[in-house]
């Protein structure tokens, strides 16, 4: 074969010069397609490691390779705390998945995924992987809190000002951090420049656009991080391919009381007022009666359905508008805010967070109790100003709704209240985790406040799946 090239080019690579009989006996039918555009063949950047370990042992010709655009890493005064057994053990399996000399033709990269409880270091397990391998390495997070968080931790760990990439900054160096929207945008034009790409709450990849993230990238290593990789639509079968198996395991009850606080959850259910009950009936008579109607006709009407039909059928939205209403009323229980003042007093001195499961709900309760109200939309100079004052003892109590349900350290909270939320298992360890990071033997406690005999009773049943709930203890008031 005469010489031929291979380049990247807009999250793919692109090799010319080659005839499909070699291409189909170097390296089978699955991973090239000819592009008639450009005369050559295509494929997604993150087959390179099987590409190009496929070209090493079987090479047919000189291939010309312009494809890794790598720079030397430096590292600092490296300043990492001493790893527990289980962050041991997960690095070593880690890299186990990494030791194979070459990739098999079934498998796009070495890597895989980290499944450890909210708490148990899985940042510190990340940060010692980065220093083992000392390469380009770029790290996705979910959202630009956690982007900042990981740029702290890289520069008080490894010595190293991480680069940034989202919130209108484009800063691209050796170590980089990211979120997964920006990762999307740039990673046509930056996916040849990592070797290991760290995919943190790596649950949120498999959703069809930020994939992109993954197959776009000719990282050789990869590293999942989560806490709950199983999703309700099963895409978290995805990230066998994207990033690679689950390489380790922790549950929560074997590192309970030991790396993580020991803890306990208190539900409390209370009762709508004969106003807020007579209204939620009424709610409930219309909704019921709408979706009758509809099942006469259609005996196989559904929800979506009727979230479909709501844009167009005013019956529909007026239904809809009903469905609004009773959780509206759910969130504004007055019993709710009375149970939020007992329990305030109750852990007088403590710093407090609590969680709503909306954004109208959250601001209520910020102007109700005067605390402040973190939301999605907040600013990186107002969020780090609450969570500081929530440490430092500034602000007794601060209500979010969902922007700390993931990832953001907070070491010294110890007491979590929830008043609402959806019914997902996966948020409920999310937020039981923003409470149990070991400090001295104080014990975590996470309340959840229920409006009794509503919807979000079934909800909680359906977060109480969770082993981490398995233990809940039931209060009347």
């Amino acid at each position: 074969m005469s010489s031929s090239e291979l380049d990247f080019s807009q999250g793919t690579l692109i090799l010319r010069g080659w005839v499909e009989k070699a291409i189909t006996a170097v390296f089978g039918r699955n991973v090239w397609q000819w592009d008639d555009r450009i005369d050559a063949w295509r494929c997604h950047a993150f087959h390179y490691t099987r590409v190009r370990d496929a070209l090493d042992r079987r090479s047919v010709g000189d291939t010309i390779d312009r494809v890794a655009q790598f720079r030397p890493v430096m590292l600092g005064q490296v300043s990492l705390p001493v790893l527990r057994l289980e962050q041991q053990a997960a690095i070593d399996a880690w890299f186990a998945s990494t030791d194979q000399d070459q990739v098999s033709l079934a498998i796009a990269c070495h890597g895989g995924v980290i499944v450890m409880p909210t708490g148990t270091g899985k940042t510190e397990v990340a940060l010692s992987i980065i220093d083992r391998l000392r390469c380009t390495v770029l790290i996705v997070a979910p959202i630009r809190d956690l982007m900042y968080q990981w740029q702290r931790r890289i520069l008080r760990g490894l010595g190293n000002d991480a680069g940034i990439i989202g919130d209108s900054i484009f800063n691209v160096k050796p170590i980089s951090v990211t979120t997964y929207d920006s990762a999307c945008i740039h990673m046509p034009t930056l996916g040849n420049h990592f070797q290991l790409i760290v995919f943190d709450e790596c649950h949120h990849l498999p959703s069809p656009m930020r994939q992109d993230a993954a197959r776009m990238s000719i990282a050789r290593y990869r590293l999942g991080l989560t806490a709950t990789p199983e999703r309700t639509d099963g895409r978290h079968r995805d990230l066998n391919r994207l990033i690679g198996p689950v390489v380790y395991r922790l549950d929560i009850d074997q590192v309970r009381g030991k790396s993580l606080a020991e803890y306990q959850i208190v539900r409390i259910a209370v009762c709508l007022n004969p106003r807020e009950q007579t209204l939620y009936d009424q709610l409930a008579k219309q909704i019921s009666s709408y979706v009758y109607e509809c099942r006469k006709e259609d005996a196989a009407f559904t929800w979506s359905q009727l979230c479909a039909d709501s844009a167009n059928d005013p019956a529909a939205r007026q239904a809809m508008s009903a469905y609004r209403q009773k959780q509206s009323i759910e969130d504004h229980a007055e019993e709710k805010n009375r149970v939020l003042e007992d329990l305030f007093r109750l852990h007088a001195g403590q710093p407090i967070i609590v969680f709503a499961g909306s954004n109208s709900m959250a601001r209520a309760v910020s102007r109700r109790f005067l605390v402040p109200c973190l939301l999605s939309h907040c600013g990186k100079k107002e969020r780090l100003d609450y969570l500081e004052g929530l440490r430092d003892g500034i602000y007794p109590v601060v209500v979010a709704n969902r922007v700390l349900d993931e990832g953001v350290d907070l070491p010294n909270v110890k007491i979590a209240i929830v008043i609402g939320g959806m019914a997902s298992t996966k948020q409920a360890k999310q937020r039981l985790g923003r409470i149990l990071r070991r400090s001295g033997n104080q014990e975590a406690t996470l309340y959840e406040v229920v409006c009794k005999d509503t919807n979000e009773t079934l909800r909680s049943r359906k977060r109480r799946a969770s082993d981490a709930y398995s233990r809940t203890r039931h209060r009347r008031i």
